[in-house]
């Protein structure tokens, strides 16, 4: 959506505050009491180091308010909170001396407790404060097992009594409250559901893990939302791998009570699964999810008596030791940092390639139900980060942990029938991924086909990019078709198979499918993308061999097509033509579908082969108004200068826009005078017009061709484009664009 096409509908700002839009109205009223404004959490957290949970838990108890006064003064008294009660390590014997002046004092500690089989007591040890063998009730231990496994961050209240005898401890625990919701709201929650949108419901899940929703495409919040699945999906298995400082562990360690991050990835049986000696469960026993950070490095060490246990615990969600067997449902996500780009583990091994030698195991992987493409989330930075509403994490979490018990695996069938060459696992992990996208977004389990189809794609894709790299990994896996068909309403399976692909299937055909050819007319036909070879050396953009715009993340394939590889070259055109002759030899009229995220899209690809020689060109597009869109049209006159036959002294270019606000006019007109100057000298000669209807985008030139861009020229998504050392700025190729269908046709045709 164009900037100026989005209305704040009434939004509220203060001197002090940030916006309070109409999506934050809606949210504060629909959820009172369980919403928390998420800016304030860096604000009050200093350089105590205690989880995002702890901190909304004491927001949302004080300062879970719109009104800027009352949020000031809950915002205060949770700093009190946290400068009197909280123990930093180094102030330990001083909260100590206070709790012995004092006879008792709150703190606000990471608490955990052991059995003393000698004494039959439960003895807890506070990790801040530095005290060990308080006796704690019984009771206690019973309503929160969780203590028993890593500790649990709790409000405490500790009491100080010296009896005189040495071997009695004289701390004494007089109250402990988990930090975490202790009633159900699922009802309420998912009622309440039915008042937003799908995109405004996104929006409030991506604003209360922190995010602002309006930095981030579709496809980029659908991605954060598979970070969440392990926290609402029962025995999930996800592995993300991609370079630093992207958040993948953010959210493991910060976001819910219910998960636990392990640093360094590295785990021993017992501590993971059971300890024989003591019969003692691991973490799977406890928590709903277990993610291992930092697991990638080739040179860590994993026994393999713990690699077998985890493989069949990812299967069978059981693990034996000695003569029991146990069962666990936490789900299991392992992330680390990739050292090359994706073309590089492309080309020379695949992108399990920074997994330690014993996890490089194609029986391990199998298990894996999604591999989520962290090369594809952006660097985090500081405007990433919402100033708006969203739900306290501890409440969302304590939902998403309630939901783990049910199930909407099989809610796509009545409406989709997925390829009959998929194994086992490729469709559990395909059901395993939309159950868990479906309660996210549509927690009653009630969507339409259309609201399932982009969930159902997206979780093939997952599978897909685990599949295609076991392939590489191991010869002997069959490969299979990530197709599905769509089931109309009398029940009849539709006769197109739908073939969904990767982004770097997409982006990099002849790497991902490296040694790999199509094997017949019939499958070449059904390659997502060809090669584009065009007249030009080394490709259009200065690169070789790199995919033409055209992105099909659901191509409807022939019979046999599963094998089909983007690998097909596109003959050259015959060398007597002239390259402009050759360019405009390439059109085609087919419709284009360019995939949210994909890149390797140009304005050159998409609309040279229908412009090569044109004498005239008319564009039309309401949205060339603010200096993005100026910087966009600018490059399109870029490659109206490119198509133009040399041997034609000019090309006319004629604009029909939208005019922009007023108090932003003159600076649309002064840029489009700036374009018209700047390109007259190289014989392109810019006209323009204004009009204050104009809805639809076309473009249309003298060569015969009509061009319908869903979008117009406001195809790729925002980058940071003041900063003139960013190679994006240079090379559209890089650029990641937005999901559109651009179409083309014959102007007789019309």
């Amino acid at each position: 959506m164009a900037d100026e096409e989005y209305l704040n509908d009434g939004a509220e700002a203060s001197a002090d505050g940030p916006r309070l839009n109409a999506l934050d109205r809606k949210i504060t009223d629909v959820f009172p009491g369980f919403t928390v404004r998420k800016d304030l959490v860096s604000k009050v957290k200093g350089n105590a180091l205690v989880p995002t949970y702890v901190l909304e838990y004491l927001l949302s108890s004080y300062a879970a308010s719109t009104d800027r006064l009352n949020i000031e003064a809950g915002v205060e008294r949770v700093r009190g909170i946290l400068a009197d009660n909280y123990v930093h390590r180094e102030e330990a014997n001083l909260i100590q001396s206070k709790i012995r002046e004092k006879g008792s004092h709150s703190v606000i500690d990471r608490v955990q407790v052991t059995l003393n089989d000698k004494t039959d007591t439960y003895e807890a040890t506070f990790s801040n404060l530095g005290i060990g063998q308080v006796v704690v009730d019984p009771a206690i231990v019973k309503a929160n097992p969780k203590l028993l496994v890593t500790g649990v961050w709790c409000m405490c209240r500790v009491g100080y009594a010296y009896s005189g005898d040495p071997r009695e401890v004289p701390w004494k625990l007089l109250q402990l409250k988990p930090v975490q919701m202790s009633r159900d709201d699922r009802d309420n929650y998912m009622s309440q559901r039915a008042r937003f949108t799908d995109g405004e419901w996104i929006d409030l899940l991506m604003q209360s893990i922190g995010f602002n929703p309006d930095l981030f495409s579709d496809r980029a919040k659908l991605l954060h939302l598979v970070r969440m699945v392990p926290f609402v999906e029962r025995n999930y298995n996800l592995v993300e791998l991609g370079p630093k400082g992207t958040g993948k562990s953010h959210i493991y360690s910060e976001f819910s009570p219910h998960g636990m991050l392990i640093s360094g990835g590295e785990v021993t049986v017992a501590k993971l699964f059971v300890n024989n000696s003591t019969g003692k469960l691991g973490l799977v026993g406890y928590w709903d999810t277990v993610a291992f950070d930092e697991f990638a490095g080739k040179a860590k060490k994993a026994g393999r008596d713990l690699v077998d246990i985890m493989k069949n615990y990812m299967a069978n969600k059981s693990f034996s030791r000695g003569v029991d067997t146990f069962q666990g449902e936490a789900s299991m996500v392992f992330v680390g940092n990739t050292s090359h780009n994706v073309p590089y583990m492309l080309k020379n091994s695949d992108l399990f390639e920074e997994l330690p030698s014993q996890y490089h195991d194609p029986a391990f992987l199998d298990r894996v139900h999604f591999y989520l493409p962290g090369w594809e989330f952006e660097q985090i930075r500081s405007e990433m980060f919402t100033t708006g509403f969203g739900f306290v994490v501890d409440y969302l979490a304590e939902i998403l942990h309630n939901l783990r018990d049910v199930d909407y695996s099989d809610r796509f069938e009545k409406y989709f029938e997925l390829s009959s060459t998929l194994s086992t696992r490729d469709k559990d992990g395909i059901r395993k991924t939309f159950s868990g996208l479906m309660k996210l977004i549509y927690p009653t389990g009630e969507a339409t086909t259309e609201q399932m189809e982009p969930l159902l794609r997206c979780a093939i894709e997952g599978r897909k990019r685990v599949k295609d790299q076991l392939c590489r990994i191991d010869q002997t896996m069959e490969e299979v078709e990530f197709t599905y068909r769509r089931v109309d309403g009398d029940g009849s399976v539709g006769p197109d198979a739908i073939a969904v692909r990767t982004l770097e299937e997409l982006d990099y055909p002849q790497l991902y499918w490296r040694g790999r050819v199509a094997e017949g007319p019939e499958d070449r036909n059904a390659a997502a993308t060809a090669v584009d070879v065009t007249a030009d050396a080394g490709g259009p953009d200065g690169f070789a061999a790199v995919p033409n715009g055209a992105s099909t993340a659901a191509v409807p394939m022939g019979h046999g097509a599963g094998n089909a590889t983007p690998s097909t070259v596109r003959p050259e055109a015959p060398a007597r033509m002239t390259p402009i002759e050759r360019l405009a030899a390439k059109a085609d009229g087919k419709r284009k579908e360019l995939l949210d995220n994909q890149r390797g899209v140009t304005y050159y690809r998409l609309f040279g082969p229908y412009l090569a020689g044109a004498s005239r060109i008319l564009v039309k597009d309401a949205y060339v108004r603010v200096p993005y869109q100026l910087r966009n049209f600018a490059e399109f006159l870029e490659t109206a200068l490119r198509c133009k036959d040399p041997d034609k002294d000019v090309v006319e270019v004629h604009l029909v826009t939208g005019r922009n606000d007023p108090e932003y006019r003159t600076a649309q007109m002064d840029g489009l005078e700036q374009l018209q100057s700047a390109y007259s000298q190289y014989g392109v000669n810019l006209t323009f017009e204004f009009s204050d209807t104009l809805h639809d985008r076309s473009i249309a030139s003298d060569t015969g061709w009509l061009i319908l861009p869903g979008r117009g020229l406001d195809i790729f998504q925002k980058f940071d484009d003041g900063n003139w050392l960013n190679p994006l700025i240079r090379n559209q190729q890089l650029r990641r664009v937005r999901e559109c269908t651009i179409a083309y046709q014959r102007i007789d045709e019309k």
